[in-house]
């Protein structure tokens, strides 16, 4: 008889997946997390269970918090199982699940003063968030803070009502400087090359338009430590759901299936104290960038690389489309011959072993990772994914065959159609603006390269705009197939 996910129920689920060694009720709140995704729950949370698990650090629990409707949609869920997940890691060896208890609860969204206070409660000592590459306000060109964002705007108008996670945070932090309260370290869990700048520079960024003294309190007083995080973690269906009543006799409302492989590192820069991460595999570093950076380009560009020519190819999965020996040829290539190379050493790693093992997880039959989740959000993954290694081959003088032929796939794809005429959904923000610009670009290739904002100076590099043309015209007239073959073959 399967076992709904309660804390009442944990003794008996024992019996199929591993449970809290802990009491939970001796947990207390240190971390307030904004975006209580698959992401946070298969990895942040996870590596909190492991060590409370050793008995320490019972003072960090997590309370969870968000902004969006989702995020309410989540807090209902986790609220109806005391907020325990069940994760299950999946390789091609086998199959384990456990049910982790690092969350307490979570904040009730939309609930400015609940959450204020929770921020303001001196036990938190640091916030963290999860709300993705297109949740920073960022501009995709200069990579700088949008101070004309709407809702930046609007936060700015009226901020003792934010509707931002960043207005939230500098509300947390101003009843904390009000009340003489240490401030909490922020910390940034989301792809982003150096993350705790880019969110220092949008909270502070806020507070500038607040209050100018604000700002310079932030920036002089609150924490922003960068990090790195990994781990493949595809979004949560019926299927997933059905699988693990299957499997282990569990009913999870929202249950996260991931790989086995997780990777986490960070700045030791905590002024308000942090749990002993380091116990259970953390890597604590006085430079968090190297490792960024191979991570953000040999993966998440690797990602990029074969999302397109997968979706434009109807792949379903990402194991699947490593099994076509198209897209997986134009992966290692484009790879070992155009990213790998301009990735800077990263301390005690070899890139090619990076990437190894990058394309055995990739590989991984049983992740049941989608293309569709990989092509996802193009416009703001693309400026931080694959164009900057172009521009850094460019500036050393370097083709960028391989990786205009990437952002190609990426205009052709959002044309809305795939090779063999089968509809492609709305997958972007900004998809009505790209599929118009898709259109243009099927006999104008250039007018891809008019959204300044994302492609930036590429835009009018000559080189870069004539790999581009051909790379398009080559898609529209031969085909992804054809036109894999004429790249992997050296004639595009």
């Amino acid at each position: 008889m399967p076992l709904e996910l309660s804390a009442e129920d944990l003794p008996e689920i024992a019996a199929t997946a591993g449970v809290p060694h802990y009491q939970r009720g001796s947990l207390t709140p240190g971390i307030v997390h904004f975006g209580v995704g698959n992401f946070h729950r298969a990895h942040q949370a996870v590596y909190l269970d492991s060590l409370f698990n050793l008995g320490l650090d019972h003072d960090w629990a997590l309370v969870g918090a968000g902004v969006r409707a989702n995020d309410a949609e989540m807090r209902e869920k986790l609220l109806g199982q005391d907020y325990l997940t069940t994760v299950v890691e999946q390789e091609a060896g086998g199959t384990s699940a456990r049910v982790t208890g690092a969350m307490i609860d979570f904040l009730p969204v939309g609930d400015v003063a609940a959450i204020g206070e929770a921020l303001a409660d001196p036990k938190v000592r640091i916030v963290s968030l999860t709300v993705t590459e297109g949740g920073y306000y960022i501009d995709p060109a200069s990579q700088r803070f949008d101070v004309d964002h709407p809702d930046i705007v609007a936060d700015s108008v009226n901020p003792e009502a934010p509707k931002t996670v960043f207005g939230l945070i500098l509300l947390g932090l101003q009843l904390r400087r009000e009340r003489g309260i240490q401030p909490f370290t922020v910390m940034s869990c989301d792809n982003i090359p150096g993350n705790g700048h880019v969110t220092q520079n949008a909270v502070a960024g806020l507070a500038e338009l607040i209050n100018p003294e604000l700002a310079s309190w932030v920036r002089e007083l609150v924490a922003f430590p960068n990090g790195m995080v990994d781990r493949i973690t595809p979004a949560t269906g019926q299927r997933e759901r059905d699988a693990l009543e299957a499997d282990f006799g569990i009913v999870d409302a929202w249950p996260v299936f991931c790989e086995e492989f997780k990777q986490w590192v960070l700045e030791d820069h905590f002024p308000a104290g942090r749990p002993a991460l380091e116990k259970v595999g953390v890597q604590f570093v006085p430079d968090v960038a190297p490792y960024e950076h191979m991570k953000i380009r040999i993966l998440n560009g690797g990602h990029a690389t074969i999302a397109y020519p997968a979706g434009l190819l109807d792949i379903h999965f990402v194991h699947e489309a490593m099994e076509h020996p198209l897209v997986r040829a134009f992966l290692e290539k484009v790879e070992r011959e155009e990213i790998v190379p301009v990735v800077p050493p990263v301390p005690d790693t070899d890139l090619g072993d990076y990437y190894q093992l990058i394309e055995r997880r990739f590989s991984n039959p049983k992740i049941g990772d989608t293309i569709q989740r990989l092509c996802l959000d193009g416009s703001n993954r693309q400026p931080k994914f694959i164009l900057p290694s172009a521009a850094d081959r460019l500036a050393a003088g370097q083709s960028v065959t391989g990786l205009a032929l990437v952002s190609a796939l990426w205009a052709r794809y959002c044309y809305g159609e795939s090779d063999s005429g089968k509809p492609i959904p709305p997958n972007d923000p900004n998809w009505e603006r790209l599929t118009a610009l898709a259109k243009q670009a099927k006999s104008d290739p250039v007018a891809w390269l008019s959204m300044g904002d994302i492609f930036g100076p590429l835009a009018s590099n000559p080189t870069y705009v004539a790999a581009f043309t051909t790379a398009l015209s080559s898609l529209w007239s031969r085909g992804t197939k054809a036109t894999l073959e004429a790249y992997l073959g050296g004639t595009l």
